[in-house]
């Protein structure tokens, strides 16, 4: 008769404060349980549990469903967005640019300085015109 040697693996005990942290991570949107489970290494149904426990939002019998394709998908789509707009401020940032050295050149040529002046007082806009 052989006997079978099992190993045993070791329990591991969380602290609150990591228990609380780990909420915090999924409560505000930076990781999902699936993520967290992967990043940790720990079962999600202790992360279920966590959340249950410690978070603000999720009580027990309140079912949570992630959408973990519509989620993925508007990351993209937002990351997308960040970076048309990063392209477009660069963009706008070229033509300042550009504008302000033709604003030198021309007040180097003609002296002429085309920059508002700062000693007009601005116009409040609420002034009756007379119509003629």
């Amino acid at each position: 008769m052989t006997t079978k040697k099992v190993q045993l693996r070791p329990s591991r005990i969380f602290a609150d404060e990591f228990k609380k942290s780990c909420v915090k991570e999924y409560e505000t949107g930076q990781f999902t349980v699936l993520e967290l489970s992967k990043l940790y290494q720990i079962h999600t149904v202790l992360i279920y549990r966590w959340i249950h426990k410690f978070s603000s939002y999720n009580k027990r019998r309140i079912k949570v469903v992630e959408m973990a394709d519509s989620s993925k998908k508007k990351v993209k789509e937002l990351n997308a967005r960040i970076q048309e707009l990063e392209r477009i401020v660069g963009q706008k940032q070229l033509n300042i640019d550009f504008l302000e050295k033709m604003i030198e050149i021309a007040k180097e040529s003609y002296g002429i300085d085309i920059k508002k002046n700062s000693d007009t007082p601005p116009s409040t806009g609420s002034e009756k015109t007379s119509k003629g």
